[in-house]
């Protein structure tokens, strides 16, 4: 088998994470020469580097800088310099993760050269088109030569939509992969000590998405639902740099730092991150991958979101999706009950990236 330029593209947290597993898998291949993109869409130390770090992951082979600004001036920026890049150093693959703005620029970019593209997670979607995450993922599946899903569901609305069923392969949760390697650096971390708090004694918060944040009278409301809520629970906020821009805008970061039993961090590496979550008693967010982690790890979420693109965190009753007016309540039924305890979810068992590398090893001949 020829040696084969792999391109694992990443520009956001959530995608560091998801290739970080694949690397170090393909890295052990003598047919394989794993390539890490960094587009830099997150360009933040915070929201980068110290995850690369963390991941065990070496200086992305190429760092795009892509930069931030709208949708429309950060995706064109991604498109254009992907571009350039492969048209200098073709890649014999191209591996996009998630449905960031970096998923589908650099899927596109791949697709006008005509190289072959592989998605991992594949397949997911919340029915929701005024989410740009689903406007990236319909996107990236439908020119995607390679379909490589998380869950039965996910395959389920691929052949839905006409995706030839040779092109899809259900290869598990890759994110459950970066947990477990991680797991015992996880576990041993102190974070939880350093603030004074006791495992399943905290609730834990994190907000992002526009819909929650970039409204003053929503996230003024969130922000008094927060207070009510530390009276019942003494809550670790870490701060998304968005979500403090607004709160400070909206004069709204006094009221959280002066109440004692809220907790604001800025944003965490991965391992202080993930200590956080698996000594939690329940988490509030509106994060897509903390849906599945906190599933696995058979911890309470509540969900500030209309609809999901991850189904099997409902179905599973670790997850529940909640609104400013009823996450109070949730909270106090979750408060109420005992813990659900960690889950067996099939293919959720840290083996996501040997399958990953047994699909390209099949296709390899045809790349």
């Amino acid at each position: 088998m020829n040696n084969i330029i792999i391109h694992l593209v990443a520009g956001a947290r959530p995608n560091f994470m998801k290739i970080a597993p694949l690397y170090h898998a393909l890295s052990k291949e003598d047919w394989a020469d794993p390539q890490i993109v960094h587009t830099g869409q997150h360009y933040d130390f915070d929201m980068s580097d110290s995850f690369f770090r963390d991941l065990q992951l070496p200086d992305p082979t190429y760092h795009l800088g892509a930069g931030g600004g709208s949708h429309g001036e950060q995706t064109a920026e991604i498109i254009k310099k992907y571009e350039a890049l492969c048209l200098e150093n073709p890649p014999g693959l191209v591996i996009v993760v998630g449905d960031v703005n970096s998923t589908m620029g650099c899927a596109i970019s791949a697709k006008k050269l005509c190289l072959p593209v592989a998605h991992l997670e594949a397949g997911l979607r919340s029915g929701d088109r005024t989410m740009p995450e689903e406007i990236n993922r319909l996107i990236t599946d439908s020119i995607s030569d390679y379909l490589w899903t998380p869950s039965p569901d996910a395959d389920a609305h691929l052949l839905a939509s006409g995706v030839d069923k040779d092109s899809i392969c259900l290869v598990g949760n890759i994110m459950i992969d970066a947990y477990e390697m991680l797991s015992g650096s996880i576990a041993s971390y102190d974070l939880v000590e350093q603030l004074g708090l006791s495992s399943q004694d905290y609730g834990l918060v994190t907000l992002h998405r526009p819909s929650n944040v970039d409204d003053r009278d929503k996230l003024g409301a969130l922000v008094d639902g927060l207070l009510e809520a530390s009276k019942s629970l003494p809550l670790v906020f870490s701060v998304h740099p968005r979500t403090r821009e607004r709160l400070v805008t909206f004069g709204l970061m006094k009221k959280l730092e002066d109440e004692a039993r809220i907790e604001l961090l800025g944003p965490q590496n991965y391992i202080g991150f993930m200590n956080l979550v698996m000594n939690s008693r329940a988490v509030i967010t509106d994060s897509g991958g903390i849906q599945e982690e906190t599933t696995y790890l058979g911890i309470p979420c509540l969900t500030l979101r209309d609809n999901t693109e991850r189904p099997i965190t409902i179905d599973r009753g670790t997850n529940t999706l909640v609104s400013v007016d009823t996450f109070l309540e949730k909270l106090k039924a979750v408060l109420a009950s005992p813990m659900p305890g960690r889950l067996q979810i099939e293919n959720w068992d840290g083996n996501t990236a040997s399958r990953v590398v047994d699909c390209i090893r099949k296709i390899a001949k045809s790349i």
